[in-house]
């Protein structure tokens, strides 16, 4: 009965952030309030358990960054890239869909996908802003492929730092078993989006002349706190890479990051606190409190384990399953909990002495693709939502599931076809 009403709970929360009639954050938290407040009720929630539910890494990860990308747009850093990557792209809207997906694919295989998107969005808009032209296909495709590309390294998606922490693997053994999986899926993945998106792609800027009479160093408006930040966002960028061998959460790399910038270039920091996202932070403390009620119940865990114990007699039929379950449950829920969930499941299926090392790389690639379906299937999607919702063009969840939802279904085919053929090297 718990399990039921708790699910009910959750889909009826998810109802109403899909419908948009009320700001997600405030469905988001009326949601975690109604969760606790049965859990209390019926004994299977409490306020104290709703507090543990809550990630405390991807949220100060997530202030982090927010903190750091707000000082650099202070000094014109933005305006500058935008400015030097819109005069290469000539105005092309598909070249510079190329070089800006390129250029967060990369960034995700060796920053978190959060925060790449945290980082290039803010550029995406401005070089849309010049040119005249709608962001969002570029916007999408920034994070739709972080979350493809973040898939191919250990610390590229926050599903695979949990994961490799799970089952004893490294960084090579992400590259060596996922990252040709990945590429292929990335490049259907950019084709299915020059499909989808090919009227706006078609589009010419009008203003391309007036783009190359811009000098892009001229926008620069502080250039000595920038040598500081660009000198801290270094440091940074090489503690994430070191993280996991020094032991180091991605979120104490991020507010160290934002702390020793704040120390250094002493900026308002009222004004700067001003530009963080704090009803993401919010909704996200919130939707993390509704899935833990969720998990209370033994639903989630439930499914997951009923799951495995029908396909372990078929090992690829199992890994297949898992691929397409998880991808399914990562689409509606964040990618992040649910990978919390199906740790403990993988972890007692192989205490029966089944190899299940297979099952751990189908679990990132269903967890990571699975993200791209919906706008709150990770955390990257949130932000570039909420990005694109200071435009004149934001992104709507049926813009989303338009785009996302097809993007999804096929990388997930590649995935399976590529994992069936090799599995016996998985």
């Amino acid at each position: 009965m718990d399990y039921i009403l708790s699910g009910l709970l959750f889909l009826i929360t998810f109802a109403g952030i899909l419908s948009e009639k009320v700001h997600r954050t405030i469905i988001a938290m009326v949601g975690a309030a109604l969760m606790v407040a049965v859990g209390i009720l019926r004994g299977f929630y409490d306020q104290e358990a709703a507090i543990a539910a809550i990630d405390f890494n991807t949220l100060g990860l997530l202030l982090g960054m927010m903190i750091l990308v707000a000082m650099l747009a202070r000094t014109g850093f933005f305006e500058y890239l935008a400015t030097y990557t819109a005069k290469r792209s000539r105005g092309d809207p598909w070249k510079l869909l190329v070089v800006l997906s390129v250029i967060t694919t990369l960034a995700s295989m060796f920053l978190d996908n959060v925060t790449t998107v945290v980082l290039i969005a803010p550029v995406t808009v401005l070089i849309a802003e010049i040119l005249g032209i709608n962001p969002i296909p570029f916007l999408l495709a920034e994070a739709l492929l972080a979350n493809t590309g973040g898939v191919a390294t250990l610390i590229g998606d926050p599903p695979n730092i949990l994961i490799g922490s799970a089952a004893g693997f490294s960084f090579i053994d992400f590259l060596v078993h996922l990252a040709p999986i990945v590429l292929v899926a990335w490049v259907v993945a950019l084709l299915l989006l020059r499909v989808l998106f090919r009227r706006e792609l078609a589009e010419t800027s009008k203003n391309v002349e007036a783009l190359y009479k811009l000098d892009e160093g001229e926008v620069l408006r502080d250039r000595t706190s920038l040598r500081k930040l660009l000198v801290v966002l270094g440091a940074t960028i090489l503690l994430f890479f070191l993280h996991n061998f020094l032991h180091l959460s991605p979120a104490f790399v991020a507010l160290l990051g934002a702390s020793a910038a704040l120390l250094w270039v002493r900026p308002d920091v009222e004004e700067i606190l001003k530009e963080v996202e704090w009803h993401v932070l919010l909704f996200f403390a919130a939707l993390f409190v509704t899935v833990g009620g969720v998990e209370a119940t033994g639903l989630l865990h439930l499914v997951a384990e009923r799951l495995t114990q029908i396909t372990s007699e078929n090992l690829l039929l199992a890994g297949l399953a898992v691929i397409w379950i998880s991808a399914a449950l990562s689409a509606i829920v964040d990618n992040i909990p649910f990978t919390i969930i199906m740790i403990p499941v993988l972890l007692d299926l192989g205490a029966t002495g089944l190899d299940i090392t297979p099952l751990w790389w189908a679990l990132a690639l269903g967890a990571g693709f699975g993200g791209n379906g919906t706008p709150i299937g990770s955390t990257a999607n949130i932000i570039i939502v909420s990005i694109s919702g200071k435009t004149r063009h934001p992104i709507t969840t049926r813009i989303w599931l338009r785009v996302g939802l097809p993007i999804m279904l096929a990388v997930s085919l590649v995935a399976s076809l590529l994992y069936a053929l090799t599995f016996r090297f998985m």
